[in-house]
């Protein structure tokens, strides 16, 4: 069996970055030299650098491949320098094929300096945002464009705010459970195929693809589009992938969990998940059991363990009375026969 292939970035655009930190991610970034064309720049990693030790002259460890942030200590440094030590300290840049060089906390350039950018094609730009605040959007932004990608055959779901990953063999009723759970209120995100992005070590993202999107296929029906049928609650855009539920078809020469609701494990770009199997036999909601698995994520999350305490349950009245025998959970019947 192949492998899943994993795919990756290996660099984006200053034009794309800059229009997407703008229309996306909501930050304010005003070109300074606009003949310059920055689709010709590219950005190859998520890491900045502030240069300040460029500018006064040591260029031995220069990461001129990142983007360059020119805050106000890097600005007051410039215009404290007199025109000609300005220029030669500003040339340790731009000597340099750098991608873009953004200014930050509303700090402006010498023209002359904008000047010698504009001759070796960089794109320079403003920002009003804090070096702080502007790194950390952009880095964020960045993280994601580069982050470690694959495509999981399956359906992921919001269910009560816990994202289900539906996973099994073709025709097993994947759709058509995810079908249902729209039906009862949860949330799609992504039939079919499923865009897992790595965030941070242990953070696996969930999205569908740019073609399919919220549309669903099922046997026998076709094609569904959710979100024309159902309405914008029933669909999400991306969603956290917690929790994989296996569905498979019901081997009796196979032991299954019952008493540990979750014990296996499902890897995903080096990200071991909880799974759950889920035996597929005729009759058995697997709507329900989906909400009962992401309620009793739910609940061991935030420190109830129905296992555990049935357990130790168990264990105490074994030590108490020997084997347990089966009795009446109540002393006694009220008179109320309802």
């Amino acid at each position: 069996m192949d492998r899943p292939k994993t795919f990756q970035k290996d660099s984006i655009t200053v034009d794309f970055m800059v229009r997407q930190l703008r229309e996306t991610v909501g930050v304010e970034v005003v070109p300074v030299n606009d003949d310059v064309d920055a689709s010709e720049r590219e950005v190859t990693e998520s890491n900045l650098h502030r240069p300040g030790l460029a500018l006064a002259g040591y260029v031995d460890l220069f990461t001129h491949q990142r983007v360059q942030i020119l805050g106000n200590t890097e600005t007051r440094y410039l215009h404290d320098l007199g025109d000609d030590e300005r220029q030669d300290a500003f040339r340790n840049l731009t000597q340099f094929s750098v991608p873009c060089i953004v200014v930050t906390d509303g700090n402006e350039l010498d023209p002359s300096l904008v000047d010698m950018a504009t001759a070796e094609g960089i794109p320079v730009y403003r920002t009003p945002l804090s070096t702080v605040q502007f790194t950390s959007s952009l880095r964020n932004f960045l993280t994601d464009q580069f982050a470690p990608q694959r495509a999981v055959h399956g359906s992921l779901v919001d269910v009560y705010g816990i994202g289900l990953l539906l996973i099994g063999k073709p025709g097993i009723g994947k759709s058509e459970v995810a079908l249902d759970l729209v039906e009862r209120g949860h949330r799609l995100v992504a039939d079919d195929v499923v865009i897992a992005t790595q965030r941070e070590e242990s953070i696996l993202m969930g999205a569908g693809t740019d073609l399919v999107q919220h549309f669903m296929e099922v046997r026998g029906l076709g094609l569904v589009d959710i979100r024309s049928m159902f309405g914008i609650r029933a669909i999400r855009f991306q969603k956290r992938i917690e929790i994989v539920v296996n569905m498979e078809l019901w081997d009796e020469d196979k032991e299954y969990t019952r008493i540990n609701m979750v014990k296996d494990t499902h890897e995903i770009l080096g990200i071991d998940l909880p799974m759950v199997r889920v035996p597929i036999t005729p009759g058995k909601n697997i709507t329900v059991i989906c909400e009962v698995i992401a309620m009793n994520y739910l609940l061991r999350h935030y420190g109830h363990d129905p296992a555990e305490v049935f357990t130790e349950r168990l264990r105490n009245r074994i030590q108490q009375e020997g084997p347990p025998m089966p009795r009446r959970g109540i002393e006694y019947f009220e008179q109320d026969y309802e």
